[in-house]
């Protein structure tokens, strides 16, 4: 098959025009969802701790050693599981009514491409700049896709929407 011919077990590829409804107001709405996986995540972290707290008197102090790495396991956890999940979407992206979808396909994202987006986003967020330049790319494209969207290529769009 020719560069210049389609698959045909792929889905045509979408217009500019249905991209930019599916991706409507997709930037606000990101942002509240994040508000609303940080209380999910918080109520995780303290149900997690309280039962390494439990193991680590049952294993003499042992399991303390898991509190070094109960946050990020706990979000990667969680965004590989919601994002890469039959939803496709967090807790928080479900209740503003966004899908996380593959760019091509329009198809599912597994588990471990969830979890390096959201790794790429929590490095993103950890310096000032690169949030910066993240945000700024997803207000200056027309699909509203962050930085860390376009590195594991895919697309938030509004789950009401035809994709």
């Amino acid at each position: 098959m020719s560069t210049t011919e389609r698959n045909p077990d792929l889905p045509a590829p979408r217009p500019s025009y249905e991209i930019r409804i599916a991706t409507d107001g997709v930037l606000s709405r990101r942002l509240f969802a994040f508000c609303l996986d940080m209380i999910v995540i918080g109520a995780l972290v303290i149900l997690f701790s309280l039962a390494i707290l439990v193991l680590g008197v049952l294993t003499l102090g042992l399991a303390w050693l898991l509190f070094a790495i109960l946050v990020p396991a706990v979000g990667l956890l969680y965004s590989a599981m919601t994002v890469g999940g039959p939803n496709q979407a967090t807790i928080g992206m479900r209740m503003m009514g966004l899908r996380v979808a593959r760019v091509q396909s329009s198809g599912r994202v597994d588990g471990i491409t969830a979890a390096v987006h959201a790794l790429l986003f929590w490095v993103a967020t950890s310096t000032f700049f690169l949030w910066l330049l993240d945000v700024v790319v997803g207000v200056a494209r027309d699909d509203r896709r962050m930085g860390h969207d376009l590195l594991v290529d895919i697309i938030v769009t509004r789950a009401d929407a035809t994709t």
